[in-house]
């Protein structure tokens, strides 16, 4: 669906921070060598005017605090599409993106030929303004791609992933990134819980949170301040924080037998280690995989 106004398009924009992500995505194509996360498409979902813009660098190309954040941007992507790889030889042939954004997984899918269908979940605005995306940059909707329109105040995931045909059944992965962080911890909490009682033995989860800011390292305390001032004032407040081992508690508690947490450190081990660019995550966020 194409906007036809200036007013549709407002009304179709995602979040800001959405936004942020898709074009820190698209940025790592053009700045970056190696790439963590090889996203072709992510050039084709941000736009001809972004494009051009990123083509022509400026100051986050070289900022260190805009590096460190696209770092975490790709190696959380880069992580999950591992951490679903890893789940096919479990049986995993559902792949269920929650708050899925400018997400391009879906359009790159290596895994088709597997059997592999992906379940876009989403705000419907959201999904409109990322499907006019899609057509103004040629990018074909892949067969065993749905979306999935949620109002996540008003309307049930279980129900409406049945509905578009999500099987409960079937061992599914889900990915979750870029919103634990927006949410109570109850919700997230309930949210991993859900998983853990509706889908079967192989099934799993991965996503990103934040621990409390008062953990880290006085450096990194001031820098996720700063950030959370920032997604503040733009409508955006973080809510939810937890600490890494009470939350690896409360997932084997929940059922899931294996859980991964990796800190920053070793973010960095796995996805940055001797590079020229100075890429890299400079601490805060976690990476984590729970699997039932």
């Amino acid at each position: 669906m194409q906007p036809t106004s200036t007013d549709t398009m407002l009304a179709y924009s995602p979040s800001a921070t959405a936004r942020y992500v898709a074009q820190s995505r698209a940025a790592h194509q053009l700045w970056d060598s190696p790439l963590v996360l090889d996203d072709p498409v992510a050039l084709r979902l941000v736009g001809e005017q972004a494009r051009a813009d990123l083509a022509r660098g400026g100051l986050e190309k070289y900022s260190l605090l805009a590096r460190s954040l696209r770092s975490f941007v790709v190696a959380r992507s880069r992580f999950a599409e591992d951490q679903l790889a890893a789940s096919l030889a479990r049986g995993v042939r559902q792949y269920v993106i929650l708050g899925a954004g400018m997400d391009s997984f879906a359009y790159r899918n290596p895994h088709s030929a597997s059997g592999l269908r992906v379940w876009e979940v989403d705000h419907p605005n959201t999904q409109a303004y990322k499907r006019a995306q899609l057509a103004e940059g040629g990018v074909a909707v892949p067969q065993g791609t749905t979306y999935v329109p949620i109002d996540f105040q008003r309307q049930s995931l279980a129900e409406q992933l049945q509905t578009h045909g999500w099987d409960p059944q079937v061992p599914s992965f889900f990915s979750w990134l870029g919103v634990s962080m927006y949410l109570e911890p109850a919700t997230v909490l309930d949210t991993l819980r859900w998983v853990a009682t509706a889908t079967p033995a192989g099934s799993g989860i991965a996503m990103d949170y934040v621990p409390p800011i008062a953990q880290q390292p006085w450096a990194v305390q001031a820098v996720l301040r700063m950030l959370a001032m920032a997604v503040a004032m733009q409508g955006e407040p973080w809510r939810g924080y937890f600490d890494p081992q009470a939350l690896g508690q409360a997932l084997r508690g929940m059922g899931f037998h294996t859980v991964i947490d990796w800190d920053s450190d070793t973010v960095n081990r796995h996805f940055f280690r001797k590079r020229s660019d100075g890429l890299g995550m400079g601490g805060g966020g976690h990476l984590l995989c729970a699997i039932l």
